[in-house]
Order: structure tokens, then C-alpha cells, then sequence
């Protein structure tokens, strides 16, 4: 790949005198230690050796030729036209050639959408486990949010057919949704919401009326994202149909049909969106539309929620993407920027600042490991791993979605004035920030899955409990007074969720028990990182960040007490520094009050 233009000033873009430097030319995985030692925890080695020259080649290329392809893609966003050249009635979205190239990169050289499904993807001779498919999708979202979408509904797509599907649709569809090249992709789309009820499925109005093998479709969805896709998974309400999402069928409907010509649904128009440019996302009026039904027809939303564990999974990911590129950019501004005679980073509140970045963006890196790892774990048959799944997925996507937008906005903030201006990274980081908290399901639906179907419902914490203690008592070199008070707020956090999961009147009380959750989920995460990076080359580092989540957000805080002393100072020069720390001296500071 080449870039689309030489920057005009490439030879004078860092010199001291003008603006602070951006990450331009920035290798996202080589600047990244942490995600490198995440890798090697949850990897084998034979895997991690062979996607790592693929991982460094994606790291370069998203700080870099495809970083410009999505800054451009989100300046020209797609053009819905309602008619060919020769005047037929045939909807076409046009996309500017950087959005095609950011395409072959997804979807053509790295095949993101399939490495789950389809084996020999950058031969591999196997499928791959979340946790590596989930490494790229993280580079990949540092420099390009909206494509993660596509990404991911036709990773979606292809899952739930392979799952659900009859043989012949399999043999008619499943190919072209995993193929990686890219003349024979077919790109998929999950059509949900409708203005009856966006998370309330079981108010949906579309309905299907059977034709001999197939179905009509008769309806409007309201926010379809990669509109022009061309193998769409809905839910509809078959002819005859109970009420509620008992009522509901899973169903596959092709863009255009065997002759070629367009199906019966149109295109209404486009969204104008806050974020997200890049991508199409429309509404859609369904008039009579071929669709295939897959699976049972009384097991749609079921089916359908199953995919929602890798989808939020994916959701958490992507914003913890978001995070991770605004964490480079302020670390950039602050290394490279000289105010009233220091660098920034070496002023307090400017240090201060990039700790608050820091640590929920690696919380939100730990958990996104961790969910990956339980999902690993449940499609290989685990049922424990089921069941943790079910309560880390929704509990990832609602912390590590709302966190991006504070990050995202507090690294602005540190470029100053010119970071809201869009010739910047950081001004498209924080506009697409605010959709990860409102793609499936938002903040309060989130929250309630959590607590009153996962721990109310499912027993759910019961496996997350299990699963925290385990790590600490498989952490050995981690000072054994730190893993008794995190074995203790394991306990508190889980009997927390079970009362307010327990109680109606506590529904109120959801977000907040969610979160701490996750914020002692991810305390035991790092502490458990933390021992096996030091036993691996010497750095207990992270055992420091598990400490600043239990004092910064489980602790009760006294406001008119003062916090900076020298304990912290050296936590954060310890974490902003390069050196290794082992655990000797990581224990002094654990145990320091």
C-alpha cells in the first residue's frame, strides 16, 4: 500500500518550534508493550510468532498510510444515489476510494471478518482464538472506528449462519461472507432497530409472510449500519405470530437475488450522523423483500442474543481502541511540547492527567482479554466459561464504552484548542467515542442485563466469583496482603450485585454495581497480569495500576483530604517511565499508604 499524497510539511512536522507532534508514522503495536505482554499471556507461542510480523505490519500501517485513508473517509461520507448511469431504479452508495482502501485492508489483506470462521487466514491453518482475531481489531479501530462495524455484522452474519442456517443456505451464502478476497466478499449487515423500540425487541412490527421456500418482508428498520450490504441478518414476526420476542424468527435476506435484480427493500436515506462518517448507515423500508428463514422460527431473538456476547465483546474492544490511540496522542503532545520552559509531561496536573487516561484505558485492555479468553473458553464447551461470559460481556460494554468518552475528551483537552479541530485525530476520536455506549443496548439496558439477568437471572456472578479468586490464588509473587484485600473486595463487589439484583427497588442502584464490578474485576485482572509479566522479564508495573483502580475508583474518598504525596509520585513515575520494575519494589509501594 502507498499513501494517497505526501504530507506538503512532512520535513518540518516535528520540529519544536511549531505545533506539538501527532503519532503520524507511529507503529501501533511496537509502541505498545502491554498489549505485547498480553499476548504472550493468552497465546500459545507457535500462534503469537506467527501473526506478530502481521500485527507489526498492521500497527504501521494504522499509524500511518490508513490513518490518512480514515481521515478522509470521514470527510467524504458516502453518497446514497437512487438510480444507475442508464437511468434504472438501482440504489447505489458511492464511498470515497480511501474508504475502499480501508476495506481491502479489513476485509482483503488481514480478513479480519473471518479469522474466527474460515481457516488459512494469513496462513494460519486453523481458526483463530478471540484473543488474537481481537488483536487486530484493536489496531485496526485505532485508526478507523466506523469500518469496525462492517467488521463486525459480517463476522456476525457468517456466525449465526453457520450456526443456525439449513445446508443450502450454508452452501448458498457462507463463503462469500468469510472470503478475504475481495472480488468474491460479500459483506454482511444486521438490520435490529426499529422506532417501536430500539432494545425493545419484542415491540418490533416487521412482518413475514411465508411464500413456498421463502418469505415477503413487510416493514421499516430504523438505523441500519453498511446499508448496501449485501447478506442482511433481521428478526421479523412471522404471519400468525405471538406477541413479544417469542414471537420473533431470525431471517436472511439477500441484497439482490439469483437474476441480479435488486430485492424488494429500498434504501430510504442515509443517516447524518455525530460519528461514525465514514460507514452507511440508513433506513430501510421493506416492500415485499425475499428472505430466507434461519433456524427456528420461534428462536430468533434467541438466536440472535447469542451473537450479542461477541458483538459486545467486539464493542469493548473497539472502544478500548479509541482509548489506547487517544493515550498515544497525549503522550505524544506531552512528550514533544515545551511550556513555560518544561515539558508538559514533567508538569503535575499534565502527569496527573495521563494517569486518568492510562489507567481506564488498560482496565478497559485487561477486561477486553479477559472476555475473550471466557468466550475462547465457552465455544470450546466450558460451561463455567459460559456463564462468566455471560456477566463480563455486557459489564465490559458498559464501563469501557462510557470511559472512552471521558479518555477520548481528556486527551483533547491536552493538545489544547487545536485538538478540536478536525484536521486532528482527536476531534473524530471523541465523536466516534460516544457510539459505544449507545451500539447494543445503552448505559441503563446494559446495566440491567448485568445485574438482573446475568447475576438475577442466570447465577452468573457465582462463575465471575470463582474466576477472580482462582487468579489470586494463582499469583504466588504477588505480595499476599494485597491478594487478601482483592480476594475481600471480590467478595464485597459480588455481594453488592446480588442485593441490588435481588431487589426491584434497587434497579436504581445497576450502573452503580456494575461498575464495581468491573472496577475489581479489572483490580484482580492487573494484579493477576502484573505477577505473570514479572515472572516473564522482570516488570510487576501493572500490580501498580491494580492498586490506583482500588484507591481511585472503589475506595471511599475523603474530598477535603489531600492525595499527592510521595507514594503516588512514584506509582506514576514508575508507570509514565520505561523501566521495568519487579516486584519487590512494586510491593513496597502496594504495601505504602
Amino acid at each position: 500500500m502507498q499513501p494517497l499524497q505526501q504530507h506538503p510539511n512532512a520535513d518540518i512536522a516535528n520540529q519544536p518550534d511549531l505545533l506539538a507532534p501527532d503519532t503520524s508514522g507511529m507503529n501501533f503495536y511496537r509502541d505498545d508493550p502491554a498489549l505485547q505482554d498480553l499476548l504472550r499471556l493468552h497465546l500459545p507461542d507457535a500462534l503469537l510468532r506467527h501473526i506478530e510480523p502481521h500485527l507489526d505490519r498492521l500497527g504501521a500501517l494504522a499509524g500511518g498510510y490508513l490513518d490518512e485513508c480514515a481521515r478522509l473517509a470521514d470527510r467524504h461520507v458516502p453518497v446514497l444515489h437512487q438510480r444507475d448511469k442508464f437511468g434504472r431504479d438501482v440504489q447505489w452508495v458511492e464511498y470515497h476510494p480511501a474508504y475502499r482502501e480501508l476495506e481491502k485492508a479489513a476485509f482483503g489483506e488481514f480478513g479480519i471478518h473471518a479469522m474466527s470462521i474460515r481457516k488459512g487466514v494469513l496462513g494460519w491453518p486453523d481458526k483463530y482464538p478471540v484473543a488474537a482475531k481481537h488483536a487486530f481489531t484493536f489496531l485496526f479501530n485505532q485508526t478507523e472506528f466506523g469500518m469496525g462495524c462492517p467488521i463486525n455484522v459480517t463476522d456476525g452474519c457468517a456466525k449465526l449462519l453457520a450456526n443456525f442456517g439449513s445446508e443450502a443456505l450454508k452452501a448458498k451464502y457462507l463463503d462469500g461472507l468469510t472470503q478475504t478476497d475481495m472480488s468474491e466478499l460479500t459483506q454482511g449487515g444486521q438490520f435490529m432497530t426499529e422506532k417501536e423500540g430500539g432494545s425493545d425487541v419484542g415491540t418490533l412490527t416487521t412482518t413475514a409472510v411465508q411464500e413456498g421456500d421463502h418469505w415477503r418482508l413487510y416493514g421499516e428498520k430504523w438505523f441500519c449500519s453498511n446499508a448496501d450490504a449485501k447478506v442482511v441478518m433481521l428478526l421479523a414476526r412471522p404471519e400468525g405470530a405471538g406477541p413479544g420476542t417469542r414471537g420473533v424468527g431470525l431471517f436472511l435476506m439477500p441484497r439482490f437475488l439469483d437474476d441480479g435484480s435488486q430485492n424488494r427493500y429500498r434504501i430510504v436515506r442515509l443517516k447524518d450522523k455525530l460519528g461514525t462518517r465514514s460507514m452507511a448507515s440508513g433506513e430501510i423500508k421493506l416492500e415485499g423483500a425475499i428472505a430466507y428463514a434461519v433456524g427456528k422460527l420461534d428462536r430468533g431473538f434467541v438466536q440472535m442474543a447469542e451473537m450479542v456476547n461477541s458483538s459486545r465483546l467486539s464493542n469493548g474492544v473497539k472502544s478500548t481502541a479509541l482509548m489506547r490511540r487517544a493515550y498515544h496522542d497525549a503522550m505524544t503532545v506531552a512528550k514533544g511540547r515545551v511550556v513555560f520552559g518544561s515539558r508538559i509531561i514533567d508538569l503535575p496536573l499534565a502527569r496527573r492527567q495521563l494517569m486518568k487516561i492510562m489507567l481506564a484505558t488498560e482496565q478497559a485492555l485487561s477486561m477486553s482479554f479477559l472476555t475473550a479468553d471466557a468466550l475462547d473458553r465457552a465455544e470450546a464447551g466450558s460451561q463455567d466459561a459460559a456463564a462468566l461470559l455471560r456477566i463480563l460481556t455486557p459489564t465490559l460494554k458498559f464501563r469501557a464504552t462510557r470511559d472512552a468518552r471521558k479518555v477520548c475528551g481528556d486527551a483533547m483537552e491536552m493538545r489544547g484548542g487545536i485538538g478540536y479541530i478536525e484536521e486532528f485525530v482527536t476531534a473524530r476520536l471523541l465523536r466516534d467515542a460516544h457510539l459505544g455506549s449507545i451500539w447494543e443496548g445503552t448505559g441503563n439496558i446494559v446495566a440491567i442485563d448485568a445485574l438482573k439477568r446475568a447475576v438475577g437471572r442466570h447465577g452468573a456472578d457465582a462463575a465471575l466469583a470463582a474466576d477472580l479468586h482462582a487468579r489470586l490464588d494463582d499469583s504466588a509473587n504477588v505480595p499476599q496482603a494485597w491478594r487478601s484485600r482483592l480476594h475481600e473486595l471480590t467478595d464485597r463487589s459480588i455481594g453488592f450485585a446480588r442485593e441490588v439484583a435481588g431487589r426491584m427497588d434497587n434497579e436504581a442502584e445497576a450502573r452503580r454495581a456494575t461498575s464495581l464490578l468491573y472496577h475489581v474485576a479489572s483490580a484482580v485482572t492487573l494484579a493477576w497480569e502484573g505477577g505473570r509479566i514479572d515472572e516473564m522479564r522482570g516488570d510487576a508495573r501493572r500490580l501498580l495500576l491494580s492498586r490506583l483502580v482500588i484507591d481511585h475508583r472503589v475506595a471511599a474518598h475523603d474530598p477535603f483530604r489531600l492525595t499527592e504525596n510521595t507514594v503516588s509520585r512514584a506509582i506514576t513515575d514508575h508507570l509514565l517511565g520505561d523501566r521495568a520494575v519487579g516486584m519487590a519494589e512494586v510491593g513496597e509501594l502496594l504495601a505504602a499508604a
